[in-house]
């Protein structure tokens, strides 16, 4: 598969400290990126770099196999993107907000502006201005502006920013619909680790300007990642169970009541008769599998996203 982004030891210095050293990054055509990383990791700093809107202290950033300059114009009208906080002219409404953006981009396609409010479900208030709009409705209105253009890579940060669970349900399934039936590349970061998990066909974890694994969905999948919780205040006792009863030893205390067992020659039905039969309380027990926020949380120390 071709790689619609690569990154060469890119590195970026901020009054002598880097604040990205060295990144890596593959991007393959068509594939939603998850790029996730602690608070100041280095991810919009990236993105920036990407969009050319902050120039590399070192290193070079491949696009479609072509090296990137401070004059490749023609490369950034095949992008589209969100970073930060999309800004836009307030007194204005959503349409002529679009309107403005097309002229700018050099379109000018009124079919295409309808379908980028419809796909964001904006089309009945595009009249409106936008300095009524709430956080939720001006990434809505960031997203259809950024791909308006139908671009070849969408570069969103922070995209669900503000929006209520039903409106990062409509994003989910917007953003699997413009890799799926557009076969646009999405990159997108977020500190929303189930949505990440559910779109995402790779993610990258940047952690102090560092990226620190490039990984497929598919390979963090496949991992030996199901288990058995149980949750009881009388942890201690369980353990005491778990080795010298069930003579278990493949496990993980989390804390103070949570206890993950590995092993996988007991059922769940047996655990719970021997836990049971020792007077353990419980609180609960299931059998779970491993998620991407604790594969992330793994390769960073415990650190969150946002």
């Amino acid at each position: 598969m071709n790689h619609i982004v690569r990154t060469r030891n890119l590195t970026k210095l901020y009054k002598d400290k880097e604040a990205v050293s060295n990144v890596n990054m593959n991007i393959k055509q068509g594939e939603v990126y998850g790029f996730l990383g602690p608070n100041g990791a280095g991810k919009t700093t990236v993105m920036k770099m990407i969009t050319n809107l902050v120039k590399p202290t070192n290193g070079e950033i491949e696009f479609f196999g072509e090296k990137m300059t401070s004059r490749s114009y023609e490369m950034l009208k095949r992008m589209g993107c969100i970073i930060e906080y999309p800004v836009f002219y307030d007194k204005l409404s959503a349409r002529e907000n679009l309107i403005l953006h097309g002229e700018y981009m050099g379109l000018y396609d009124p079919k295409a502006m309808e379908e980028a409010l419809e796909l964001v479900k904006l089309a009945g208030i595009d009249n409106k201005p936008v300095k009524q709009f709430s956080l939720g409705m001006k990434q809505r209105l960031g997203i259809a502006r950024a791909v308006m253009t139908k671009p070849e890579l969408l570069i969103l940060d922070e995209p669900i920013n503000g929006l209520d669970p039903q409106g990062i349900k409509e994003m989910r399934e917007l953003f699997r619909m413009l890799s799926h039936e557009y076969g646009m590349t999405l990159l997108i970061s977020s500190h929303i680790l189930a949505e990440i998990e559910q779109i995402a066909d790779t993610i990258g974890v940047i952690r102090q300007g560092i990226l620190v694994e490039e990984v497929t969905m598919d390979s963090i999948r496949g991992q030996n990642s199901e288990y058995t919780e149980i949750v009881t205040k009388e942890s201690t006792k369980a353990l005491y169970v778990l080795e010298h009863k069930l003579g278990l030893t493949n496990y993980k205390v989390m804390d103070g009541q949570t206890i993950r067992i590995y092993d996988g020659g007991i059922s769940q039905r047996e655990l719970n008769k021997a836990l049971v039969n020792a007077d353990v309380e419980l609180e609960s027990i299931s059998k779970k599998y491993h998620s991407l926020e604790d594969y992330f949380l793994n390769l960073t120390g415990g650190e969150g996203v946002a």
